[in-house]
């Protein structure tokens, strides 16, 4: 990882990411759970576009008053649609919402308390930015039809839909060839644990390398 003060932490970092589906919220609540500093960009995105959100007055500016919910947030749904159908729609709400969202990142970094910090990002591959902010990119993976199946069992929508989300996505081999750490998520917590202790291990003792060097990193 190139380091740019401004945009990335002192401490080992990892980006985590993973297709709709695969489990990336599960696999980090067990890092946090053992004391890695997990920010999550889903999480900062949803503040952002809540009641009052920072986010909400520029996107009102640019798409209208009907893209408000009654209480004010961003109705998620009637966004999705349009990003999914114009993409002059979708690189007009990046535009708003990412710097928004990196500026909230490197805040939250900065005041991180774990031995590292492992940052929780859904299209960290398809954002093309994120690779040079962290120092390892792990991707939680299992086949496609579970995906599927978890989806529409979570969210209750059909296989059409979740398939059309998906294939906004980069695939599954895209994925995995821009990971440096895999860890498989399709036979229940007794053999993703094992996994993720590894990891932390892992990770534990690279952070701490880092943190012996006289400026934290090379």
């Amino acid at each position: 990882m190139t380091h740019d003060p401004a945009h990335t932490p002192l401490k080992f970092a990892i980006g985590l990411t993973g297709g709709i589906g695969s489990g990336k919220t599960t696999v980090a609540d067990l890092f946090a759970a053992r004391g890695a500093s997990v920010i999550d960009t889903d999480q900062i995105a949803h503040a952002l576009t809540a009641p009052h959100g920072a986010a909400m007055p520029a996107l009102l500016d640019a798409f209208g008053p009907e893209y408000a919910t009654l209480d004010g947030a961003l109705d998620r749904a009637r966004m999705r649609a349009l990003v999914f159908a114009d993409p002059d729609a979708r690189t007009r709400l990046e535009a708003i919402l990412h710097p928004r969202i990196r500026a909230a990142t490197a805040a939250a970094a900065l005041l991180a308390t774990g031995p590292y910090v492992i940052f929780a990002v859904p299209l960290l591959i398809e954002s093309g930015t994120w690779r040079e902010r962290v120092d390892r990119v792990l991707a939680v993976d299992c086949p496609e039809d579970l995906q599927v199946a978890r989806v529409m069992a979570r969210n209750g929508l059909d296989e059409s839909q979740v398939r059309a989300i998906m294939a906004a996505q980069v695939t599954r081999a895209q994925r995995l060839a821009a990971a440096d750490d895999v860890i498989v998520n399709d036979a229940g917590l007794d053999e993703l644990l094992p996994q993720v202790e590894r990891l932390h291990r892992e990770y534990l003792d690279e952070a701490a390398r880092l943190a012996a060097l006289p400026n934290g990193r090379l």
